[in-house]
This record gives C-alpha cells, sequence and structure tokens, in this order.
C-alpha cells in the first residue's frame, strides 16, 4: 500500500497500475533480494508517468484547437452567406488546409478535430473560388483520402470528408486526379447519401465515366438502384436513390456510357420502376431523373422522311455564292442528309411539369449580342443608290405631283384610273416589275403554266355549263360535302385526304358521279359577319395565285370565311404530369415494340399518290392547297399519329406552320397526333396555347369559325435525330414534338388543323378588292403592283390618305405635305396574326369613322400588306422561294432573289432624295415564345446602357420620340404591353428591316410590331388566348395611336415633334409626380386622423 500511496497523485494508467501491484507484491525481503528487478519496474513507472503528462500536455492543445474550430463552425453556421465570403477572402481556408496537414502528422491523428476540420471545409468551400486548386497544392486532397481509406466504417468520420470531397471534385484536374488514384473505386464501397453525390461529381468527368463503363459499374447502379426501390417502402432515403439515378445520368452523358445502360436493360428497370413511383407525387424527382435518362438513351431515330428538304422543288433564277441555299444545292447527290451519326449527346430537357415561363430570347440580351459600335448605332442617311437610278419610282408617289386641276372629276369617278384604280396584280399591263438599272437585267423564271379552273366540283348532279363559280352563299344551294373542295381543270390531281364518302381513288378523274350519297352542304350565308368576304370573289383569286405544286383544291375554311366566335377562349390551364405521361407513351415504343403499327397513310413524297389507301381504319389527310403544310403523316397506334411536317421551299428546316385536313374520324374518340420535327427548344403550347380547328359542318350550320382546340397539349424534345447539315453543323441535336389530343363531334365531318388562323394570299387579293368597294370619293386610295415575286406573284402596294378638300393650291399643297407612315407585313409566312393585324388597319383606315377621316387628313400611308406572297402559298413558315429569312436581307437585298425587299427599300431610298423621310416606319410580325402584343425598336441610349461600352454623354444623346407610340399604345390597346417592349439594338438583327430602316434611312421611329400566338398575360386580355377580332382591334388601335401621336403634338410641322414629344414625356412624369405626392399627403392626414381618433 505504500507505493499506492506514494503515487496517488499520479494520472491512472492501466499498465502504471499493474507495474504498481508488481512492487507492492514485493514485500520487504523480497525486494532486497530481487534490488535490480525493483529499481527497473521503479523506473518503469517514473518513464510512464512522464510520458503520459506530456501526453495530456498535447491531448489539452488539441482539445484547446478542436473548440476553437467548433466555436467557427458554429458562426459560420449561423451567418453562413455573406460572412462565409469574408472568412474566405481573408485567407481563411488556406489557415484551414494548414490545420489539416498538421494535424495529419500526428499518430494517430486526432479523429475529433479531423471531423471539425472537414466540416468547415465542407461550408467554406463552396463559396471559395479557387477551394480546388488550394486543396491540391497544398497537400490536403491526398490527406483527405487517406483519411478516408483509413475509416471506411466510420460513418461518423466519412459524412464530412465525402462532402469536402464532392467539392475538391467541382474541380475537373481534381476529378481526374481522384479517378486515377482508384477513387471512384473507393465510393463504391461506401454506402450513404453523399457517398452517392460524390460518384455524380467524380462521373461528370468523362474520363471516369469511362471508366466506370469500363470497371462495369453501370450495372452495380441498376442493381442498387433497383434494390433501394424495393426495400425503401417509406420513401426516406430519397437521397440515395436520386444519387443513384444521377450517377447514372452523367455516366450517359457518353456514347459508351449509353451503350452500357441499354446492354444493362436499364430502360426496362427505370420505366417499370418509374412506372410504380407515378402514383405517389413525392417521387417527382426520381421519375423525372429516370424520364430524362431514359430520353438520352433512346436510340435516336431518322425521321421517315427520304430526305430534310422540302418535298417541293424551285429552280432558283441564280444561286448564291455562299450561305445555307448554296450549301443545299452544292450537296452531293446520295448524301443522307436526314440523320448522321454522333458521339455528341446534347443534355435531353428534364421534365418541366412545375417550370415557370421563364423562355424569353430576346429580354435577357447576350453581352456578346448587343452593338457596341458606336458608329453603327449613330443613325446616319445613306440612300445608296443615285437618284437617277431611283426615279423609275416616281410611279409609285403620283400623290406627291398630283395637281388635281384637271382629271379631278374623272378621278373621282373612275375608280380604275390610275392614280387610285385597283390594278389586276397578275395582268401585265400596268404592272410595276422593277430590275435594278445598276445590276444586268433578271431573266425571268419559266413561266408556270396558267391554271385552267373551269369549274369547281361541288355536288353530284351540277350541271357542268353552269357559270364557274361556287354559288354565293345568299343562294342557299345545297352541297355534298366534297373533300377536298377541288378547282376544276386539273381533275386528274389527288383529292387528297378525301371526305369521309366522297373522296375519288388515287389517279381518278375525281368527277361528281364517282361520289356517294352524303351530307348535304348548305353554304352558310356570312355576308353580314364578313363584309369583306366573298366566297366566289375567292375562288377567282385563288385561280389567278401561282404555286409550286400548282395547287388544284381550295380549302373549305378559306372558301367559307371566319366569323370571331363570340365567347372567350381561356388560355388551357396544364394538367400536372400531362407531359410525363407523353413521354412514357413514347418510351414505350421501345419497351413493347410490337404494339406499334407504323404505317404511312399520307406521303407528299408519293406525288402520284400521296394519300394511300386503307381499310377505312385510318384518318385521312390533306394539305395540297394554298399555305397547307403537312408532309407525311403516320399511324403508330390506332388513334394515334406522327406528323412530318414539310420544310421551306429551298430549305431543310423551319418546320412550326402547319396547315391541314383530317377525314374519316369516328366520333367521340380520342384522337392523338405529334407532330414530330419541330424545332424550337420551346414553345408557347407549354404555356396554355392551344391548336386551332375547323369544322364543316360546324360551318354549314352557321357557325363557319376557327376555335381553339385539343387536350394534353405538351411540347418536348422526342427522340428523332436532326441531322448536323440541318442544325447549322452542330451534332447530337434533336427534334421537339408537340402533341395534342382531341375528339371529333360530328359524323362525315371534314376537319382542318392550323398553327394560326391562316390568311392566304388569295384572301389578301380578295379583300383588297372588297376594301376597294369601300371607297368613298373622300379617300384616295391606289393599288399597284410593286414587283414580281420569284413564283411570279404580285406583290401590292397601297397608298391611302384622303382627298384634297378642293383644288386649290393651299390644299393641294397641304395634300402632298402630309407625312407619310409606311407599314409592311407577313415577311415571315408562319406569322399569319401579322396579316390579321394589318387587315385591322386597312378596315380602319378606310372606314367613315371621324377618327379615321383624321387620320387620312393627316397622313398619307404606304402598305405592303404581305411582303413574302410566295412564302405564304407554298405553306413555308420562314422563308421565301429563295430559301431564305427575307428580314435578314435588308442590308443588301438581291433584285432577282428578294425582290420585295429590293423595292421596298428602293422605295425608302428614293423617299429620302426627295427628303420625305416617313414619319413612321413599322414591319408586322408574330412572335412565338411570348405573350401580348409589343414592340421592338432602336435607341442609342438604351443599347449602350445594356452593354459595357464607354461612351460620352455628346454620345448619348438621344431624343425620347421613339418611345411615345409604344407609350401611346400601352394606354389605348388592351393587348399592348409595355414592359415587353425593347429597344437595344442587337448585331444578329443589323439586317432586319427595323435595324437598316433606322440606320440608313433615318427614320427614328422605325419598329417591328410582334404579337403573340398565344395569348395575353395582362389587361383586359390576360388569361385569354387571342383572336382574330383582338388581333383586328389591334390593327386599329395602332391607327388611333398615330391620330393621338398627331394631335398630342399638333402635328403640323413635323420637324419639331422630337422635342415636342420630349416635352410631353417629361410634362407626364411631373403630373405623375405631382398625384404621387398628393396621395402621400392625402395618406398621410387620412392615418394621423385615424391615430387621433384612436387616442
Amino acid at each position: 500500500m505504500f507505493w499506492i500511496v506514494c503515487f496517488s497523485s499520479v494520472p491512472s494508467n492501466s499498465r502504471v497500475l499493474m507495474l504498481l501491484g508488481q512492487l507492492e507484491r514485493m514485500n520487504g525481503e523480497a525486494m532486497l533480494k530481487d534490488v535490480e528487478t525493483a529499481r527497473q519496474v521503479t523506473a518503469k513507472i517514473l518513464h510512464l508517468i512522464q510520458t503520459q503528462g506530456k501526453r495530456k500536455h498535447a491531448h489539452t492543445h488539441t482539445h484547446i484547437k478542436t473548440n476553437i474550430l467548433h466555436t467557427q463552425i458554429s458562426l459560420l453556421a449561423v451567418v453562413l452567406g455573406r460572412r462565409v465570403g469574408v472568412f474566405v477572402s481573408k485567407g481563411g481556408t488556406g489557415v484551414l488546409f494548414q490545420l489539416l496537414i498538421n494535424a495529419s502528422k500526428e499518430f494517430p491523428p486526432s479523429e475529433e478535430l479531423m471531423l471539425q476540420l472537414h466540416s468547415l471545409l465542407a461550408k467554406v468551400g463552396p463559396k471559395d473560388r479557387k477551394f480546388g486548386v488550394k486543396a491540391r497544392l497544398t497537400g490536403a486532397l491526398n490527406v483527405t483520402i487517406n483519411l478516408m481509406k483509413q475509416n471506411l466504417l466510420n460513418n461518423k468520420l466519412l459524412l464530412p470528408c465525402l462532402q469536402v470531397l464532392r467539392v475538391y471534385s467541382s474541380n475537373l484536374v481534381n476529378a481526374v486526379s481522384l479517378g486515377k488514384n482508384g477513387v471512384v473505386e473507393l465510393m463504391f464501397k461506401i454506402v450513404a447519401p453523399y457517398t452517392v453525390d460524390f460518384v455524380n461529381e467524380q462521373h461528370e468527368c468523362e474520363t471516369n465515366a469511362r471508366r466506370a463503363v469500363d470497371g462495369g459499374f453501370v450495372t452495380v447502379l441498376l442493381a442498387l438502384y433497383l434494390d433501394w426501390h424495393r426495400n425503401d417502402t417509406r420513401h426516406r432515403h430519397m437521397l440515395i436513390r436520386k444519387g443513384l439515378l444521377v450517377s447514372l445520368r452523367n455516366i450517359t452523358n457518353i456514347k459508351l456510357g449509353r451503350k452500357a445502360f441499354i446492354e444493362a436493360d436499364g430502360m426496362r428497370i427505370l420505366y417499370n420502376t418509374s412506372t410504380e413511383c407515378l402514383p405517389v407525387r413525392t417521387l417527382d424527382l426520381l421519375i423525372n431523373t429516370s424520364s430524362l435518362i431514359m430520353r438520352k438513351c433512346f436510340p435516336k431515330n431518322r425521321l421517315p422522311v427520304p430526305t430534310i428538304k422540302s418535298a417541293f422543288h424551285f429552280q432558283l433564277p441564280n444561286v448564291p455564292a455562299a450561305g445555307p441555299v448554296a450549301q443545299l444545292y452544292n450537296q452531293p447527290p446520295g448524301v443522307d442528309d436526314v440523320v448522321d451519326e454522333s458521339d455528341d449527346n446534347e443534355e435531353a430537357d428534364a421534365d418541366t411539369e412545375n417550370d415557370t415561363e421563364n423562355d424569353d430570347d430576346d429580354k435577357d440580351l447576350l453581352n456578346d449580342d448587343i452593338e457596341t459600335d458606336l458608329n453603327k448605332l449613330h443613325p446616319k442617311r445613306n440612300p445608296g443608290r443615285p437618284l437617277e437610278e431611283l426615279r423609275v419610282y416616281e410611279r409609285f408617289f403620283l400623290e406627291l405631283s398630283e395637281d388635281f386641276q384637271v382629271a379631278k372629276m374623272s378621278i373621282l369617278t373612275n375608280r380604275n384610273s390610275s392614280c387610285i384604280g385597283i390594278k389586276d396584280c397578275n395582268s401585265t399591263k400596268g404592272k410595276h416589275t422593277l430590275p435594278s438599272p445598276s445590276a444586268p437585267t433578271p431573266t425571268p423564271p419559266a413561266p408556270l403554266t396558267p391554271l385552267e379552273l373551269d369549274t369547281i366540283h361541288l355536288t353530284k348532279d351540277q350541271d357542268k355549263k353552269e357559270k364557274s363559280h361556287i354559288p354565293s352563299p345568299d343562294t342557299g344551294t345545297k352541297l355534298h360535302i366534297q373533300s377536298p373542295l377541288l378547282l376544276g381543270g386539273i381533275a386528274s390531281r389527288r383529292v387528297g385526304g378525301g371526305g369521309s364518302n366522297f373522296g375519288s381513288d388515287c389517279g381518278s378523274e375525281g368527277t361528281e358521279d364517282e361520289g356517294g350519297e352524303g351530307a348535304v352542304l348548305e353554304v352558310p350565308d356570312t355576308a353580314l359577319l364578313l363584309p369583306l368576304h366573298d366566297p366566289d370573289l375567292y375562288v377567282e383569286m385563288v385561280k389567278g395565285t401561282r404555286s409550286v405544286p400548282e395547287y388544284a383544291e381550295v380549302a373549305y375554311p378559306d372558301y367559307f370565311g371566319h366569323v370571331a366566335p363570340t365567347f372567350k377562349e381561356p388560355l388551357l390551364e396544364r394538367v400536372y404530369g400531362v407531359q410525363r405521361s407523353k413521354i412514357y407513351q413514347d418510351i414505350e415504343r421501345l419497351i413493347h415494340p410490337n404494339d406499334i403499327l407504323d404505317k404511312a397513310v399520307y406521303d407528299l413524297d408519293i406525288p402520284s399518290c400521296p394519300v394511300i389507301e386503307d381499310n377505312g381504319e385510318s384518318l385521312k389527310f390533306n394539305s395540297q392547297f394554298e399555305s397547307g403544310n403537312l408532309r407525311k403523316a403516320v399511324q403508330v397506334r390506332k388513334y394515334e399519329y406522327d406528323l412530318v411536317l414539310n420544310s421551306d421551299v429551298n430549305s431543310n428546316h423551319y418546320h412550326q406552320w402547319f396547315y391541314f385536313e383530317v377525314s374519316g374520324m369516328r366520333v367521340g374518340t380520342v384522337y392523338r397526333f405529334n407532330i414530330i420535327n419541330c424545332e424550337k427548344s420551346n414553345s408557347q403550347f407549354n404555356y396554355g396555347m392551344q391548336v386551332l380547328m375547323y369544322s364543316v359542318q360546324e360551318a354549314i350550320s352557321g357557325r363557319p369559325r376557327w376555335v381553339r382546340t385539343g387536350a394534353d397539349i405538351c411540347y418536348y424534345k422526342n427522340h428523332f435525330a436532326r441531322s448536323s447539315i440541318a442544325a447549322g453543323g452542330q451534332k447530337g441535336k434533336s427534334y421537339y414534338s408537340m402533341t395534342f389530343s382531341t375528339t371529333f363531334s360530328h359524323k362525315d365531318d371534314v376537319c382542318y388543323f392550323a398553327y394560326h388562323y391562316p390568311y392566304t394570299y388569295s384572301t389578301l387579293k380578295m379583300h383588297l378588292a372588297k376594301l376597294e368597294a369601300l371607297r368613298t370619293p373622300q379617300i384616295y386610295l391606289r393599288q399597284d403592283n410593286l414587283c414580281e415575286t420569284l413564283g411570279g406573284n404580285g406583290c401590292p402596294l397601297l397608298t391611302i390618305t384622303a382627298m384634297p378638300e378642293s383644288n386649290s393650291n393651299d390644299h393641294i399643297c397641304q395634300f402632298r405635305n402630309r407625312p407619310l407612315i409606311f407599314l409592311s407585313a407577313r415577311v415571315h409566312p408562319g406569322e399569319t396574326n401579322a396579316s390579321w393585324v394589318m387587315k385591322g388597319t386597312l378596315e380602319f383606315l378606310m372606314g367613315t369613322s371621324p377618327l379615321a377621316v383624321s387620320l387620312r387628313e393627316g397622313f398619307i400611308f404606304k402598305i405592303v400588306p404581305m411582303l413574302n406572297p410566295d412564302g405564304v402559298i407554298n405553306g413555308n413558315h420562314r422563308c421565301s422561294l429563295s430559301g431564305e429569312d427575307l428580314n435578314r436581307q435588308w442590308l443588301n437585298p438581291n433584285p432577282e432573289l428578294h425582290p420585295t425587299i429590293y423595292h421596298t427599300k428602293s422605295l425608302l431610298q428614293y423617299l429620302v432624295h426627295m427628303q420625305r423621310t416617313p414619319l413612321v416606319f413599322c414591319d408586322y410580325h408574330g412572335h412565338s415564345r411570348k405573350k401580348n402584343v409589343f414592340m421592338y425598336g432602336c435607341s442609342v441610349k438604351e443599347t449602350v446602357w445594356q452593354s459595357n461600352i464607354t461612351a460620352s454623354s455628346s454620345d448619348l444623346q438621344e431624343d425620347l420620340g421613339y418611345r411615345t407610340l409604344p407609350k401611346i399604345l400601352s394606354q389605348i390597346a388592351p393587348a399592348f404591353s409595355m414592359g415587353s417592349c425593347s429597344f437595344v439594338v442587337e448585331r444578329s438583327k443589323e439586317s432586319t428591316a427595323r435595324v437598316v430602316v433606322w440606320r440608313e434611312i433615318g427614320v427614328q421611329r422605325s419598329y417591328t410590331m410582334e404579337s403573340t400566338l398565344c395569348g395575353c398575360d395582362q389587361g383586359k386580355y390576360k388569361g385569354l388566348q387571342i383572336g382574330t377580332r383582338e388581333l383586328e382591334e389591334m390593327g386599329a388601335q395602332f391607327c388611333v395611336s398615330l391620330l393621338r401621336l398627331k394631335r398630342l403634338t399638333g402635328l403640323r410641322n413635323h420637324q419639331h415633334l422630337l422635342d415636342l414629344e420630349n416635352d410631353i414625356m417629361t410634362h407626364t412624369k411631373v403630373v405623375r409626380l405631382v398625384k404621387w405626392r398628393i396621395l402621400q399627403s392625402h395618406l398621410h392626414t387620412q392615418l394621423m386622423h385615424e391615430g387621433t381618433h384612436m387616442l
């Protein structure tokens, strides 16, 4: 016991106690006999006590460090965000790494210290951009790896280590280094949520993804996921399951990974597990990721067409030396341009069930697209051509020289006079086809054989010797429905689609005798509702329209006309999960291939017989009429059809516009239609837009109208590969599907579907002819033929103003000096809404209201209502017959390839020479990815503000007059949104009409007015799809805005308009400020009163 007492102050240690016990057993004599042994035992005890003291001292320092780090972690957790950034900026990351290195040199390293250090590094790492580099240079990377290898079963320590490794791996060099050091294999030995996240980071590196495939880990990951799916019945380990899927997603980014996934039966595994998860909405995260992987790994199919070039061919008079059209013509024969093999694979779109509409491709402009050259930003008038060359355009400005002294009475009475009479755009006489005087005379294209349209086959017993027109609506003639509506003279052409019992067989003469007994067609009387529509006149206009396929049919909607419905058509509310459901149905094509029919039922690539006859179990399609577009229809299931759109003529892309006929349907059956070769990455079809349908049965019942229709509408990336030839050289691109479902209400009906309300070239000619009939002696209206298009169609040019009050010099002078307004529309054929807006403008200008009279008295209107007649006629979406976007040709238009743009620009150049620059230029367009109506303009100041360039105050001097017209429109037009307007000049738009007219012609108020194809999300029409009534209203409101602009500025001498507009805008701001201060004062008084009352 003596030794125990002596060493009572010594800290407890098992070995010391053992030695002390040995000494205790050595009593007096024994100790004396074995003194050496006793001395050795005592020395050992002393050494152990000293060593233990040092360790205790070191342990105390370690404990202090641990406490300090724990405090730092607590503080950083509380103020995570900006304060962590301060910690990093002060070199905190480097200090932590140094502590980690020092701690690793201890043996064994303190577990608690390592735990605290890695926890802190996991929080700091994401805030330090150079975290990965610092870790590699200091050696911290290897410390963490070695620590993990030594503690594979220590879950408490592994968790922060994995968190830190996840941040390390965000650096590509680190990821490769870790992969080489066997970390990928190490990760598969650990099962924890953050383990999988780290594996995800590792597999984002292509090298590590290949290593995972070579190691057979795709099968392992699938087996792990399937095991977790089966056993995690309460869904408590979503992070693990999601992490496994994300690892698969990263591995399948490479072709080798996709192949391994398919070979491991991954499609079936993920399809089955996802299907079981569908009823549980909380598992959407897993379902969406699985869907993305399956869509990515779905074998890319080729479009079911022989070539991506248009089914129609038009030989150009000359081919451009460079560009996509030249590439198209120079493509060697036999090249498969539909699909190509590529290891590139773009990321599949995630399932966007809960996404918000954020697809504004114009508002958030990339800095590299904004014009930064101040010399280009300052508009400088550049007539381009000498006046001698431009004098040929004097004939289009007779109003500027007309004296009305001799011919006034004859002008007012003779509507066919050269001043205001309407000339036949297709006649040879009086046609103003203007080749460039400076260029060689172009060789006109070979004339197309004129259509000898002598009769229209409508009834079984119609007398062929009747007058060659369709009976007018007021006759109430009863007719059999025949699909299509044939123009006589080309009866040998396929009647396409065929009505339920009235179509003829392929190759037949299509006579009336072949039609069976069917529904009786009564032409609806729409004369009162549609004063500008005349079926007889429309047919006559169609006969003078030249198309590349030489159409011999008339679509019923264009013949009957469209009466805007009186009921509201709200934006379609998207059903949750609809896109996912459609995608899974597409995936089933691979999982269950035997269920797919894959039967072509309509094919324009078989010109002799596009409609493929069957036993009546399939729908019948047709698009062989003006503005029609449908290339092929493939029946994939009993009631489901894949539809392929035709490319623009002389092009291999631009698939968006569609207009086709369907017949042979069953009443009440749900049909699904998939347009499978769309190109844009997003669409308003995902945000409430519906397709349009026209029912002939409804029309003959007195409701001739297009209506929004379709359920389960969505737009998503599909498994059809897009050739790099059509994608501008980019490989791995896919097409998009626009899918919708619908039912039909009538037996033996013929229905039409369209992207937007069709407005054909023949419709324009009919409307212009009817507008001429509305002209009163007080209206100056002249229609000229500006030029002839490549396809041999005329391009109308309208002049509208008011006749002078008398032939006195003062009135004649006032007439000539009215400011000019220049309007154009429909340069893009698929933007049919632009024509409906233009229709509203024309009807308002030709109206008898006091506002219309004042507008005509104040301005001279020059209007080109359709800049691209050929594109409209042939069902193009974007281009003319030259295969080019005409709104990208304004910088240097070719008189042969782009005649309408060349001569329209020449008109403006002539006005510059005559010092009659238009006050306003506006080009009407349609926008497929935004809602509302809005404008694009041009501003130096706003462009500089949006870019990073520096400019002096003198460079930014600019009048604000360009904002006045849009501001007025936002106040009077319910569909117009000022917030959607932009006045930034982009490099990519420098060859558009808006920018060229602003920069070269010097028109400050040069605009593009964009009208939505979908609907509105603000104002009176919020939540509604837009219709023709609203579009025509917009055209009329544009006119009213011009009148208000004139009245606000007291416009007589429009040279001072800019200064006046600045005063107006300043005055408006002052008035608003005063109103706001009055409101503040009123609220303050009210609050004081209420406070006093409460006291």
